[in-house]
Parts: C-alpha cells; sequence; structure tokens
C-alpha cells in the first residue's frame, strides 16, 4: 500500500528505504553504558534514519527533584575527521565484519569504571571523551596507530588499545605511550580476537583491565599455523588478492594464550591445559575475585572455568562441565557475584538455567538466555518460557530479576525485550509486534525517568504478522499475507523465508524483523518464517535436535512440516511454493530446491555454505564433528560433496544462487562449486555475483535495494513457469 502523497515530499520505495536505513537501524539509539551512580547514561545514536555517521551522545540524569534529564553530544565523528571521510585498517574491517557492523562513526566505545571518559577509534586514531558535564568534550591523543579497540583502564588514568600486532597503553593526558607487548612473529598478535572467538564464540575482545588498573589481561594469537584463504576482485584484475588466516573445519585453529602485563613493564604467563582445551571462550575479571576464564575442548563436550592465581600464572578449575552432544556459550557468563559465587548458565535435565555455584536459581518456568547484571543483589538476566511455563509466548523474549526468592518480571508488554543495568539506572529496550522500530525507558529503581529518542524512520508499510506454531512438533512460526488480503481471494504461492539453523531465531515478536517478510507478501505471497529444529531459545533439547549428523535432513523437514501443517489454516497453494534465504538461510534454500523439488518450485540461495567443509572450526564441528572421522556426515550435510557430486532429485527446479566476491565468513568457493556441479548435471540455474567489495553484508544501498527486487522478480517468473 503507497503511503499518501504530500506535495513537495518525496518517498521511497520499501526496498530503496529499506535499505538506505540500512535496515531501519540507523538512527536508533544503541550500545548503552550506565554510570554506577546513576548520573548519565551513554550511547550511540545517528542524527537522523538516514545518516551513518553514530555519534557518542551523554543522557544526563540529575537526581530526583532536580533539572529534567537531557541529552547532550559528547563526540561528532564528522567535527573530529574535519569532514574528511573515514579510512579504515584492516583490522577494524575485519572486527566490523565479525560484528556485522555496517555504519560509520563512532560504532563502538568504551568507558571508565565511573562512565566518566569514553575511548574510541575514529579511521584508526585514537580518541577520548569526557562524559561528564562540564569535562572539555572529546580530544584526539596522538599515538602510533592504526588503533583498533581502545579501551579506558577502570579508574580512567590510562586506555590501551591494539595496534600494529602490539597491545599499547597511553596515559589519559597524552603521555607514557609504549608497548605492553609485541609480536614475535609476522602471524602473531596480541590484544585481539582471532577469526573464530569473534564469528563463533560471541568473544570481540583480547584484553582485559584488572580492576585495579594495575595491568591487563591480553591475548596472545599465533596465526602461523592457519590455512590461508585468498580474497580476490574479479572486477578489479589489477588489485592483488586479499590474504586471511581462515581455520575451515578440519584444520589447524590459531593458538591462543594469556599473559598479565603489568604497567611496570612485568608479564607472567598464565597457564592451562591448552592442548586440550584450545579455545578461550570467555574472560571476566572484576573486583568480585580472581580473573575466570572459560575455556572449551575442540569437540566442545567438554569445558572448564577456571580461576586465575595472579602470583603464579597458574589456573585451577572452579567448575567442570560436560555434555555427551555439546556445551553451549552464553552472553554475560560467567560472571561474579559481588560475594565471589561463580554465575553460569547450563544445561539441566533439558532445562536452561542459571547457576549461582551449585546452585540453580531457575527452573523449568524459564529458559535462561543471557545474563544482563550480576553485580545488585538481584541478577538481571535474558529469558524466554521455559518448556514447564503454563503459555509459551511464541516469539518473545523477556527481562527478569532473579532474586533469593524466585524470578520476577520486569518487562510484561509481549515482544522481545533486552536491558542494561548499573546501580539503580536500568536501560529498557523494548521491540513489539505492533509498533515498529524499539523504545527505549531509562527507569531509576523501577521507576521510569527518561526516555532515550529514536531518530529511526517509520518504515512505509505495516508488518502485520500471525504467530502460531505448526505441526505435532509445535514448530514457532510467523505468517504474514497481502496487505488488504481477504477470505476469499483465493489460495496465495507460498514463499517460505527462514533462516532455519543455530544461532538465527527468525520469529521473534517484533515488528521490524518482519518488514521484509511483508513487502514479499504484499508482492502476492503468502510468506511463512519457520523456526524449527536447531534454531534457539526455546529449549536445550530442540537446539540440539540437528545433532548426530542430522543438520540438512532435520531442518528440511521442518520446514516441510510447517508447510504442510500450515495449509489447513491459511490460503496456501502447495503446487507454488518458493523458498529464500542468506547464509545458513541459503543454505537450505539451496537443500530444499535439490533435494525436495516434490515440494519446493523454486529457491534462492543468497551466500549459502554448500560444502561444510569450507566453513569454520568452530561451528562445523559443533554440530557434525571432525571431518577426518564424520567424513559421511559431512557429504550428507553438504549441498555438493567432497567429490564436488550433488544431490539431486528431480524434476529440476529454477535456482538463483547470491553470493558476494569479498565474502570471508561463507567464502565464495562454495557458490562457485555448487555452479560448477550444476553446470555438469546439466541443470539449469542461475548465479548473481556481487562484486565491488561486497561481504557476508550487503549495507551498500543500490545492491540491497536491487537484491530485493531481483529476488522477487526471479521468484514470481520462476513460480508462473510452474504453473
Amino acid at each position: 500500500m503507497a503511503p499518501p502523497t504530500v506535495p513537495g515530499m518525496t518517498y521511497l520505495s520499501f526496498p530503496r528505504q529499506h535499505a538506505r536505513t540500512q535496515r531501519f537501524t540507523l538512527g536508533a539509539p544503541r550500545a548503552f553504558a550506565v554510570a554506577p551512580g546513576g548520573e548519565r547514561v551513554a550511547f550511540l545514536r545517528s542524527r537522523s534514519g538516514t545518516d551513518t555517521a553514530q555519534l557518542l551522545w551523554v543522557l544526563d540524569l540529575p537526581a530526583a527533584g532536580g533539572a529534567a534529564p537531557g541529552e547532550r553530544v559528547a563526540a561528532d565523528p564528522v567535527a573530529l575527521l574535519g569532514g574528511s571521510q573515514e579510512d579504515l585498517p584492516a583490522a577494524e574491517k575485519a572486527r566490523r565484519e565479525r560484528s556485522r557492523e555496517g555504519s560509520a562513526g563512532v560504532v563502538a566505545y568504551a568507558v571508565d569504571g565511573a562512565a566518566a571518559v569514553a575511548a574510541f577509534a575514529l579511521s584508526g586514531r585514537l580518541f577520548t571523551a569526557s562524559l561528564l558535564p562540564d569535562g572539555g568534550g572529546a580530544r584526539e591523543l596522538p599515538v602510533p596507530g592504526p588503533v583498533v579497540d581502545p579501551r579506558p583502564s577502570p579508574d580512567g588514568r590510562w586506555v590501551a588499545y591494539a595496534a600494529g600486532g602490539a597491545l599499547r597503553v597511553v596515559a589519559a593526558d597524552g603521555t607514557g605511550e609504549r608497548a605492553l607487548a609485541e609480536p614475535d612473529g609476522d602471524q602473531v598478535t596480541w590484544g585481539l580476537a582471532e577469526f573464530v572467538a569473534a564469528e563463533e564464540m560471541g568473544r570481540s575482545r583480547g584484553f582485559w583491565w584488572a580492576p585495579d588498573s594495575s595491568a591487563l589481561l591480553a591475548a596472545r594469537v599465533d596465526e602461523s599455523g592457519v590455512a590461508r584463504r585468498w580474497i580476490s576482485e574479479p572486477a578489479q584484475p589489477d588489485r592483488a588478492p586479499v590474504e586471511v588466516a581462515y581455520p575451515a573445519a578440519g584444520t589447524a585453529n590459531a593458538e591462543v594464550s594469556l599473559a598479565l602485563l603489568g604497567l611496570d613493564g612485568a608479564r607472567l604467563d598464565v597457564t592451562w591445559d591448552r592442548e586440550r582445551f584450545p579455545y578461550l571462550a570467555a574472560v571476566h575479571w572484576t573486583a568480585a575475585g580472581p580473573p575466570v576464564l572459560l575455556v572449551q575442548a575442540r569437540d566442545q563436550r567438554t569445558q572448564h572455568y577456571l580461576t586465575v592465581d595472579l602470583a603464579t600464572g597458574a589456573t585451577s578449575t572452579a567448575v567442570a562441565e560436560e555434555d555427551r552432544i555439546w556445551l553451549d556459550l552464553f552472553p554475560g557468563v560467567p560472571a561474579l557475584r559481588p560475594d565471589g559465587t561463580l554465575l553460569r548458565i547450563t544445561d539441566v535435565d533439558g532445562v536452561r538455567v542459571l547457576m549461582a555455584g551449585d546452585t540453580a536459581l531457575t527452573d523449568g518456568e524459564l529458559h535462561v538466555r543471557a545474563v544482563l547484571d550480576a553485580g545488585g543483589d538481584d541478577i538481571l538476566v535474558s529469558a524466554s518460557a521455559g518448556p514447564d511455563a503454563a503459555d509459551q509466548e511464541t516469539g518473545q523474549i523477556h527481562v527478569h530479576r532473579v532474586t533469593p526468592e524466585g524470578p520476577v518480571r520486569v518487562t510484561r508488554e509481549p515482544g522481545v525485550h533486552s536491558a542494561v543495568r548499573a546501580g539503580e539506572v536500568t536501560v529498557l529496550v523494548s521491540a513489539v509486534p505492533d509498533r515498529p522500530g524499539a523504545a527505549v525507558r531509562v527507569l531509576r529503581a523501577g521507576r521510569q525517568v527518561a526516555e532515550v529518542a529514536s531518530h529511526a524512520e517509520t518504515p512505509s508499510l505495516t508488518a502485520r504478522v500471525r504467530f502460531t506454531e505448526a505441526g505435532k512438533r509445535s514448530i514457532p512460526c510467523a505468517v504474514l499475507l497481502p496487505t488488504g488480503y481477504a477470505e476469499g481471494d483465493g489460495p496465495l504461492p507460498v514463499l517460505m523465508d527462514p533462516y532455519g539453523g543455530p544461532h538465527g531465531q527468525r520469529v521473534l515478536a517484533a515488528h521490524n524483523p518482519h518488514l521484509v517478510s511483508q513487502w514479499f507478501a504484499d508482492q502476492g505471497f503468502a510468506v511463512i518464517v519457520a523456526d524449527g529444529r536447531g534454531t534457539p531459545g526455546r529449549s536445550p533439547g530442540w537446539e540440539k535436535g540437528i545433532a548426530g549428523g542430522r543438520l540438512a535432513e532435520v531442518v528440511l523437514a521442518d520446514q516441510i512440516d510447517a508447510l504442510h501443517a500450515l495449509a489447513e489454516d491459511f490460503p496456501l497453494d502447495l503446487g507454488r511454493v518458493a523458498i529464500r534465504g542468506w547464509s545458513f538461510g541459503g543454505t537450505l534454500a539451496a537443500l530444499a530446491v535439490l533435494r525436495r523439488p516434490d515440494v519446493f518450485h523454486a529457491g534462492v540461495a543468497g551466500a549459502p555454505l554448500t560444502d561444510q567443509r569450507l566453513y569454520d572450526t568452530h561451528y562445523t564441528e559443533r554440530y557434525l564433528g571432525h571431518p577426518a572421522e564424520q567424513a559421511e556426515a559431512y557429504d550428507l550435510n553438504s549441498v555438493v560433496t567432497a567429490d564436488g557430486i550433488p544431490q539431486l532429485a528431480s524434476p529440476a527446479r529454477p535456482l538463483m544462487i547470491v553470493h558476494g566476491f569479498a565474502d570471508d565468513n561463507v567464502l565464495v568457493a562454495n557458490t562457485l562449486r555448487l555452479s560448477t556441479a550444476l553446470l555438469a548435471a546439466g541443470r539449469p540455474h542461475e548465479v548473481l555475483p556481487l562484486s565491488g567489495g561486497i561481504t557476508h553484508m550487503t549495507p551498500q544501498e543500490q545492491v540491497a535495494e536491487n537484491l530485493l527486487l531481483l529476488q522477487v522478480d526471479f521468484l514470481r517468473r520462476s513460480l508462473a513457469a510452474q504453473a
């Protein structure tokens, strides 16, 4: 439905608006940091819904009875760079790719213990900004660069940062700059997260300040044994390919170790059984106790929580966990309560619970997803309904306080909620199904004292989502029909629009995640988003239902089961069914069209992983094991086997494959191998190569817009040909 016309105003199509606003994320406040005394909240936000440059803002929160809360700019990247364009160093580009960061300006920052000073990098240069009302604004510290991931010390007197493979430190006044650790080889870095940590483990950091600001724990990463891949730009044949260290399944990982680096120049190596536990999954260090490490075995069935002896560097096991399938990692843990009790999230008898020491603080009423804050008398967590909950609340995620008397829900409105807390101040971020964007409320001692405005654009269409559960397994689903569709208008061609795999929940009780699906629906489709087994947010058994080398079989079966079950209640034309997806969803789309053409009549596979051997160690080996030991599982779960042979069923169905040449996550070799195999088999297909630096993300405006338009054109003509 077109928006009303106003003289003098130009309206964009939804695909262009969606692309220009970077999926309506520009202008929305994010990345909140709360001062422990409750005086202020720092956050990032661009000036408008189409401005890519993020600014660092401060919301001042006067004491009760004082002046009204007010916002101010703490750092403006345009002013700090004098209007010049950013020139990002390679390490920063890689960091942003791992975090799927497509905007510009101050995209990340860190604060000291009082949230009085922030540090950030712009164009490889180091800046600090006072967050105090009369602190003097932002300034550049002239240091050797290019700078990556600067972080102030807890007392605010120092800033540590990674540069040129070294971990360096400089005083807040710009004096005393020096290296605390320098690389002892061409493939060694200090203070940066390796590929699998940032891409798969949720660990984007490589160094951690001591609570007293006297030292840092720093990761040393040696990639000399990691296999090399070459990312080329065929449209620019004069440019040399870019070399990247990529630990593909079955190959060597980076060697990661830790050292305690004192500001006085002392160094103490931290020791643990790195041969048995090569993965450093998390590091936690607060004044509540010694540093806590979470280390994993390569098969991810065993992991230990270790405490570090700061006098010797030796570690001791606080908790050992084992699981016959695999152990998951969770945001916010390990963590220490103020009394030193270790917090973790783990699976007990089919329930995901919060543990304090050996005591379970939650039960089957909640499916705990993350610890948001552990510094108070209670613990703030994010959770979905657990298997014992009376209402499963499809797609909802709520904030809870875990008290000695039990959990207490903080958020009530159906939706997807998260929070940041320090002291008495909590920032609640809430997205709901019937309103676009997210509301940000600031609470002090449970009472709202402020809101943080969003400058994000309002979408030109409204997502009309029906949440339901389908089939005997009660598969969570979102169904979207064309705007204005009425009963009696006849059955609709179907578009399955899943991610459908690990770490990718798509059925969320919020508005904006379903905008693209609604746009496809408005082109004349009944769109179905189904979160089958393997997707997060429901239960450990649901997520691990893909174990045993059955990944492809299970996820494909659940899409089909959801489709057929929903056909009993919705106007679905099962003779015209298409599927589209990106990344794992692209893999699923290719599997669907090639293996089950009796159900799926056309597909669009974006950035698909077609040979499981081409993906990274930590992700792939969790689900399929080591390829040297489970070769058959890799072939069964790949679109193309190691011998280049696809598993094909008849009849042939139209398939469009889309891939960026600069993708360093799912390599374009996946698409090229699939195309070669299909050509050898005489199977018609279309390949849409994305050149010009297109990675696993597609933030470029024209590319993102035209990708939607080309997909809907392909699907329309493909299904018409099948009729």
